[in-house]
């Protein structure tokens, strides 16, 4: 009989796993909405929205890199980035040049305005930081915490991609 009992609490407890305020993917998810709606503000003034922000942080960090590197940076690909450089471009912030060396590589690289936004964006990891409600220790707590999240899923989706192949 305490068996039957123990198999009820683990049947119990793995319905629980399907709760949608249990899965960790929905945590994650509602807190990237939340984001991007302070990010929406804080970006307001500066005239970018949050990925053209990315893409502007890279070049700043890296200076000119070719649209390739920047898109493994920010783990997008050349479909959703193309058209975010095309609109950085026609805002004067970003130049694309294709490489003499190779036409099929294009470089990009911030322009004189889009350089000046940096110092406009200073203010922006600071305002974001206060949305958190967290310390400066719990924020890079949690992004370390994500990262080894991320490298660890990163694997298992190798790991996954190589079984579909066997």
């Amino acid at each position: 009989m305490e068996n039957a009992s123990a198999v009820a609490t683990d049947e119990v407890d793995a319905q629980d796993f399907l709760r949608l305020d249990d899965q960790v993917c929905f945590s994650l998810h509602a807190a990237a909405r939340a984001f991007n709606g302070v990010y929406r503000v804080a970006l307001k003034d500066l005239g970018l929205t949050y990925p053209q922000y990315l893409v502007m942080l890279v070049l700043w960090e890296d200076g000119e890199l070719p649209v390739k590197k920047i898109g493994e940076r920010l783990r997008l690909d050349s479909g959703t980035l193309s058209p975010l450089l095309k609109r950085l471009e026609a805002a004067g912030h970003v130049e694309r040049r294709r490489s003499a060396a190779d036409e099929r590589s294009v470089s990009v690289r911030a322009t004189a305005q889009g350089a000046d936004l940096r110092q406009k964006a200073l203010a922006v990891p600071r305002a974001i930081a206060e949305s958190t409600g967290l310390s400066l220790d719990e924020v890079r707590d949690l992004r370390a915490r994500l990262d080894k999240l991320t490298a660890a899923l990163d694997g298992e989706g190798r790991e996954a991609s190589a079984d579909c192949v066997r």
